[in-house]
């Protein structure tokens, strides 16, 4: 979450090193950026006005509420104060949360007829809320693990992707290990998607191929600047995050996408509540609710995320494996 000051100055800085706006342009009348050329209309809007995507309560969805929840009248939610755009931050009134998991829960606080009351707090602190019972839930780009499994319940509204981005006209496809072999890959530390080119990277000295390049750099600026510069040739993280790059810079394409959990299992990203808190029915039957009606397939669409979109929400699906001690 960026205040109004870090995030306009954050946005000169990438302007001034010509990694969002030098290819691409904002309105100030109505705080809007969009990649050069793209007519009005198009882009990502960061002002307090979303025009946020709404869809009419549904008593028969609203039953399945505990009885204390449905007389309260609102959806306690927690959401992390770090997210990166376009998953939570703050419009450039230093107010108003907006982003992709803003306008998702508020569409399921819709379905049950509540009215959502947004708590940004840190990541750790998530999970605190929901342990003590603040918090109805968590919509935070939360990925279904099995340890996680043990403590809360989940309803899943999103696939969990991971995206290597390139400049634009690249050429490359990314596949697999082969791919990247002999690359210069940007990865952020200590992350899943570190794990993964690490591994690939591995595979590839091991069949005899070059292993990856892989780079390191403090902030995202600094990994735009780069792939821009030609010193890198691609960067590896989450898809959302770049998504919302490839959408508001117009500079770079996304070559290559795949599963956070890694090979051989689907990542997905859920909604989280204290487990047997007797939520988590009510959410998954709202977020099919709205995946039927097609306003689910709105907001994916206004943050450039149609990639991430399930057909139906599962309840506590097989998560990542527990990590092995």
């Amino acid at each position: 979450m960026k205040t109004r000051r870090t995030l306009l100055t954050a946005l000169a800085s990438l302007t001034a090193l010509g990694v969002l706006t030098a290819c691409g342009s904002g309105d100030a009348a109505t705080e809007t950026i969009r990649p050069e050329g793209e007519k009005a209309g198009n882009g990502i809007n960061l002002s307090p006005e979303q025009n946020r995507v709404h869809t009419p309560k549904v008593d028969a969805l609203a039953a399945k509420l505990p009885e204390a929840v449905r007389k309260r009248g609102t959806l306690v939610l927690g959401v992390s104060a770090t997210s990166n755009p376009p998953l939570a931050f703050h419009a450039t009134d230093d107010k108003t949360l907006i982003g992709v998991e803003v306008d998702l829960a508020t569409l399921v606080a819709d379905a049950l007829g509540l009215k959502p009351e947004f708590n940004p707090v840190s990541w750790e602190n998530l999970f605190v809320g929901l342990d003590s019972g603040k918090y109805d839930a968590v919509f935070s780009n939360v990925t279904v693990t099995e340890e996680r499994k043990d403590k809360y319940d989940f309803a899943t509204y999103r696939l969990d992707d991971l995206a290597f981005e390139a400049k634009k006209g690249s050429g490359w496809t990314v596949k697999g290990p082969e791919d990247v072999a002999g690359k210069a890959i940007a990865v952020g530390s200590g992350t899943n998607q570190e794990k993964i080119l690490v591994d690939w990277s591995a595979q590839n000295e091991k069949a005899g191929r070059e292993p990856v390049d892989i780079k390191y750099y403090q902030n995202t600026s600094d990994y735009y600047l780069a792939l821009q510069s030609g010193r890198i040739d691609g960067y590896l993280g989450p898809n959302p995050v770049a998504a919302y790059h490839v959408l508001s810079a117009g500079q770079t394409e996304i070559v290559g996408k795949f599963s956070g959990a890694g090979a051989g299992l689907q990542g997905k990203i859920a909604a989280t509540t204290k487990k047997d808190s007797g939520l988590v029915a009510a959410y998954a039957a709202a977020i099919d609710h709205v995946v039927g009606n097609g306003t689910y397939a709105q907001v994916l669409k206004r943050w450039g995320l149609d990639s991430e979109a399930v057909t139906k929400s599962e309840i506590n699906p097989p998560g990542l494996p527990r990590t092995k001690n």
